[in-house]
């Protein structure tokens, strides 16, 4: 089958070099942004990029598309994407983020634990204060979404002798405590010293971490948001953080995004604010490119039933 690719990442030349050197007879488009490429595509039938990245008008100046391999976990923007014909296949790029995302998820517990940023100041400012250390030790980590990433951090929360509880409809996995099914969601909250959203964003979990959940958690608790923005209400969580009804938030994601300068988050001191840099690595590359050769060899042999991590089609 002809390949025609055009891929909208900042190391987009990367992957395309890789995948040239895989596939000499594909063509690739490599482009920083969607504009970069969007007037050479038209005759693409594969796109590839992060998938808050690929824009309407990228899919629509491809009337060739037959599939769109995602470089992020999360394909929401996609799939309520209407200009989108619902017969492409879309794939992504879950199973990789997982070390990231639980390190992450570590940097928020560990500075709320030992007031990490305090101390920085302390120094910044050569002063001497021995703070209180609290540690991850018996503290009670709630997992809201349960998946590769979430078996991933919950194997590091073990190894700090965290007790781990899951939200989800699976029975089980590895690493958890105990399972709670999301209709007992605030129970669990109620539970938890660290809360933490990792589901993916649907209709069906828009605003899951609502004013109830945050309600239920105990006053020392701390929310941690690496899944999207729309997951939480975020009005709610701020008025909450305001008034101390719960410790603090731990933010990676946000409703909108860059955070606008107005936002009442910027001026929260129990809010650490990070520009959606969890999924991020310095080997993003090496972690995604052996499943775009394979997804791109079974493309191109016809066989879309063997792609790996098909959402879609």
């Amino acid at each position: 089958m002809s390949v025609e690719i055009a891929i909208v990442e900042e190391e987009a030349e990367l992957y395309a070099e890789r995948l040239r050197a895989e596939f000499p007879d594909i063509v690739v488009h490599a482009g920083h942004t969607a504009a970069d490429v969007i007037a050479r595509c038209g005759s693409c039938n594969v796109i590839m990029g992060l998938a808050q990245c690929i824009p309407p008008a990228l899919v629509q100046a491809t009337p060739r598309l037959e599939w769109i391999q995602a470089l992020t976990t999360g394909v929401d923007p996609l799939i309520m994407m209407d200009v989108l014909d619902p017969k492409v296949p879309i794939t992504s790029a879950r199973g990789i983020h997982g070390p990231q995302m639980s390190e992450m998820a570590f940097l928020f517990m560990l500075d709320f634990a030992r007031d990490i940023r305090a101390i920085l100041r302390d120094q910044q400012n050569r002063y001497w204060e021995r703070r209180p250390q609290r540690l991850l030790l018996d503290k009670t980590v709630a997992i809201v979404g349960v998946g590769v990433i979430s078996e991933e951090l919950a194997r590091r929360c073990k190894a700090f002798g965290m007790r781990v509880l899951g939200v989800s409809s699976r029975a089980s996995a590895d690493g958890f405590d105990a399972m709670y099914t999301r209709d007992r969601l605030e129970e669990a909250a109620a539970q938890a010293d660290f809360l933490i959203a990792i589901v993916p964003y649907t209709r069906d979990t828009h605003h899951m971490i609502s004013a109830a959940v945050l309600d239920a958690m105990p006053r020392h608790g701390v929310f941690i948001n690496i899944a999207r923005g729309p997951v939480v209400d975020e009005e709610a969580l701020i008025e909450r953080l305001r008034d101390r009804r719960i410790a603090g938030a731990g933010l990676d994601t946000f409703i909108e995004e860059p955070l606008p300068a107005s936002s009442p988050l910027w001026g929260l001191d129990n809010v650490i604010i990070t520009p959606h840099v969890g999924g991020m690595s310095d080997i993003y590359a090496e972690q995604i490119l052996p499943l775009l050769i394979h997804n791109v060899r079974a493309f191109k042999e016809g066989r879309v039933s063997d792609f790996r991590n098909l959402v879609r089609g």
